[in-house]
């Protein structure tokens, strides 16, 4: 974001956001109810309040969390509603947060947890076979991370690894304890793809800032 960046945060794990104020300034606020509308209306007050950033941790919560996507379709279930009727009234609710996400004029990051699972290899350096725990799909709904323009899985070793990207730069690419590295090629990609753009009508002061979304899982 710069110097004169302004970075805006919606919490959804219990005000662990907070514990991370001594490296970066940003301002927050801490959701405890899961309910699609109150990202929505995260999202747009950080639009209107001329922030720079979004970052949204996590994303998770508003399929899997109380107020989130799956109580809402078991609640409409114990209505005496069937589970198609269910996810009809579901489904657009989940667009429309996606519509959100995508259409806000501000750079978003979204980070997701994964179903976690266990897969047993041998120990070269013993020959016994041990556990090893492997991250799996994003807890959201399937083919969600698809949407964004950079996607990046963080394993337990710290590593970031890119598996879908539209900035051509990453492809590929991976990263230990990712910072400053990932952040330069992110920076001059978008400066490039806004200067791509001046002519255009989007190019004027009020409009240059363009979104660009991505996701980080963990």
């Amino acid at each position: 974001v710069g110097d004169e960046g302004r970075i805006a945060v919606i919490d959804t794990e219990r005000g662990s956001a907070r514990k991370y104020s001594d490296l970066t300034a940003f301002d927050v606020v801490e959701l405890t109810s899961f309910e699609v509308q109150h990202y929505i209306d995260g999202i747009e007050a950080a639009v209107d309040a001329g922030y720079t950033a979004l970052i949204i941790d996590s994303l998770s919560h508003a399929w899997a969390g109380p107020g989130g996507l799956l109580e809402f379709v078991d609640n409409k279930k114990r209505q005496n509603t069937n589970n198609f009727t269910a996810w009809r009234d579901a489904t657009p609710l989940h667009n429309k947060l996606i519509d959100a996400i995508l259409g806000a004029d501000i750079h978003i990051i979204i980070t997701m947890r994964t179903k976690m699972e266990y897969v047993v290899e041998k120990d070269e350096r013993t020959g016994k076979a041990i556990p090893k725990k492997i991250g799996m799909q994003p807890v959201q709904r399937d083919g969600l991370e698809y949407e964004f323009d950079v996607i990046g899985d963080i394993d337990l070793g710290h590593y970031l690894t890119i598996s879908k990207t539209r900035c051509t730069p990453l492809t590929d690419k991976s990263f230990h304890k990712a910072g400053e590295d990932i952040a330069s090629i992110l920076r001059d990609w978008l400066g490039g793809w806004i200067r791509s753009r001046r002519g255009s009508r989007r190019t004027d002061a009020a409009r240059s800032r363009m979104p660009r979304q991505a996701l980080w899982r963990w």
